[in-house]
């Protein structure tokens, strides 16, 4: 990201805000409109990535601070979902020896990302100093990212959540943001990255930092194809259940029976059976097609269930073919499991 440029605002002034959110609820394109900004959100953040990498190499550094309430909670879950060493509430004078320790060679630490905000005692006034002191430092690149909303916003999510504003214990919520955003200035002109969360979504939020991070790809998609029995109870854990009872059941040729899906006598019983070819094949192109949006989503992991009567035969078969037919879609890694193989009756 460039240095020495006034931060590039990310969404709009508190006003602007409650006036857009006004504007989409009454607009029936709402929802084309709220992706269109977050397709301009990424290039924007495309763009700063391409010159900042030209600009300055180094260890990734992201210092997120900002407006309580705003969403910096969300935006650190989401960036140790993309593989940041993370901290929440890091003692300023602290941020220095961290920083050292991310660059040592050898080390198990490739990125970091920290939160820092009122909550620390001595976090605004010694904060400015050592963010110029980590600017200095020639093998880190430090990214400082600002997060706020309006007021409305802060107001509802503090009364949402119950919690006290930690500038005001003993005052009213409206008090305590008011001093707080007083207060931040300084460190909000500091910013690389102002963002603006009253119109975002924790979904969005994420999405956000998915963009920013330059490793975007790593952050891979685990798809869990889990055979099962219904009559062994249904997975509490699956994102996605797909019935195949009402294929034929290999259960009632004797010379199946004691057999399993992952056997070819098993495969080649099922897969004579037109309708059951043309199940398998219109299944696998559903989920070829609805997979990329959950990598999109950026959703960690997915576990996709195929059931049949007992989990041994067709479930299983299916499954193990559904591996193959996933195999390249997209960034995701494909495992199966199945819950009931050995299962008995």
């Amino acid at each position: 990201m460039p240095r020495g440029k006034r931060a590039r605002q990310v969404g709009g002034s508190g006003a602007e805000s409650q006036r857009r959110a006004r504007r989409e609820q009454r607009s029936p394109r709402s929802r084309e409109a709220r992706r269109a900004r977050q397709a301009a959100l990424d290039l924007r953040l495309a763009k700063g990535d391409a010159r900042s990498q030209r600009s300055r190499g180094g260890q990734p550094f992201i210092i997120l601070t900002g407006l309580s309430g705003s969403g910096k909670s969300q935006a650190i879950r989401a960036l140790e979902d993309l593989g940041y060493f993370c901290v929440d509430n890091l003692p300023t004078t602290l941020i220095p020896t961290l920083a050292k320790l991310s660059m040592r060679a050898g080390g198990d630490i490739e990125k970091v990302a920290i939160v820092v905000d009122v909550r620390e005692g001595g976090f605004l006034s010694s904060f400015p100093k050592i963010f110029r002191r980590l600017q200095k430092m020639p093998k880190l690149n430090p990214v400082l990212i600002f997060l706020e909303a309006d007021h409305a916003a802060l107001v509802r999510r503090f009364s949402e959540t119950r919690r006290p504003h930690p500038l005001a214990p003993d005052r009213s919520v409206t008090e305590g943001i008011r001093d707080e955003r007083s207060r931040l200035n300084v460190i909000r002109e500091m910013a690389d990255e102002i963002v603006d969360t009253s119109d975002m979504t924790v979904h969005e939020l994420r999405q956000f930092f998915m963009g920013l991070s330059r490793d975007r790809t790593r952050a891979r998609l685990v798809i869990t194809l889990l055979s099962f029995g219904f009559k062994h109870g249904v997975p509490v854990d699956a994102d996605l259940l797909f019935d195949v009872r009402c294929l034929p059941n290999p259960h009632f040729v004797p010379t199946l029976r004691r057999r399993t899906g992952r056997d070819k006598a098993v495969a080649d019983f099922l897969e004579r059976d037109a309708s059951t070819r043309q199940f398998m094949d219109r299944l696998e192109e559903y989920l070829r097609y609805l997979v990329p949006f959950y990598v999109a989503e950026g959703k960690s992991y997915l576990t996709i269930a195929i059931g049949c009567t007992g989990g041994r035969h067709r479930s299983v078969m299916i499954a193990e073919r559904l591996r193959k037919a996933l195999a390249d879609v997209g960034v995701a890694r494909v495992r199966v499991r199945h819950r009931d193989l050995t299962a008995g009756g």
